[in-house]
């Protein structure tokens, strides 16, 4: 990591124990120059890590919290999700399947399969979930380990994925717009787009709570390949764009209350 990715993260470590310090106190702890910070934050800013204040910043919401936070998050919607995914890769022999809370969700009702199943991952939790299941196959892919998401990435980890070819890839999702689908970590984002390249088709599964927001990097675009299972409809717009780019929609609607 370099010593200004280091610092990015020092200034984030910083405004989570203090949202309202100014530049000066941040350089002094930092142990570097006030006109140094001022670079950072800017930096930081567009690619939507902070928000800029008057003499400071604030975190945003634009880079997800760690994996193990998310988990206790929309655990019902998830798991009806995770439900409606299962029945959707029914009778497919092999996959690639994404890191992250809701693709964990899908991965935990999918080692209750009775078949066959080749499933390609770089996430160390969805490997271990699966590899309870003596049926399912499962090749964890090589890279450098990110340690917060419990995944892999890297040159290494985008080299191998070339090499397969699946009828299906399953991701998560940072953000659900009308223009795609986007990613919030840099590096789980190129993975993402790699995976998407080398399958057929791609299903994202996102809770309600990921639409029309947009994260760092897209990682793909509506299209006839491309559905999104969701546990609510979307509204109008992000409906409408989906469908006008003739992608797919499924949702894991709770039934009413009788």
């Amino acid at each position: 990591m370099s010593k200004k990715s280091q610092r990015h993260d020092q200034i984030l470590s910083v405004l989570e124990m203090n949202p309202s310090i100014r530049v000066a106190e941040m350089a002094k702890e930092l142990g570097v120059s006030s006109e140094t910070v001022r670079r950072d934050l800017t930096e930081m800013e567009d690619t939507g890590r902070i928000k800029r204040t008057y003499g400071g910043a604030v975190r945003t919401k634009a880079f997800e919290p760690a994996l193990a936070e998310r988990l206790q998050l929309h655990v019902k919607a998830r798991e009806r999700i995770a439900r409606k995914a299962v029945e959707r890769v029914a009778d497919v022999g092999s996959l690639f399947i994404g890191g992250g809370a809701t693709t964990l969700h899908f991965a935990r009702a999918l080692r209750n399969i009775d078949r066959e199943l080749t499933v390609l991952t770089p996430s160390f939790s969805i490997a271990t979930e699966l590899s309870t299941n003596r049926r399912i196959q499962v090749m964890a892919l090589p890279g450098i380990v990110e340690p917060k998401e419990g995944l892999v990435y890297g040159a290494e980890t985008l080299r191998c994925i070339k090499q397969f070819r699946t009828p299906i890839a399953v991701t998560g999702a940072s953000g659900v717009d009308e223009d795609g689908v986007s990613e919030a970590l840099l590096h789980a984002a190129q993975v993402y787009s790699a995976m998407i390249d080398a399958a057929d088709e791609t299903l994202i599964l996102a809770d309600a709570s990921k639409f029309g927001n947009r994260s760092l990097q897209g990682i793909v675009h509506w299209k006839p390949s491309v559905t999104l299972i969701c546990d609510e409809r979307p509204p109008p717009a992000l409906w409408d764009a989906i469908r006008q780019a003739d992608g797919n929609i499924i949702t894991g609607r709770a039934p009413a209350a009788a």
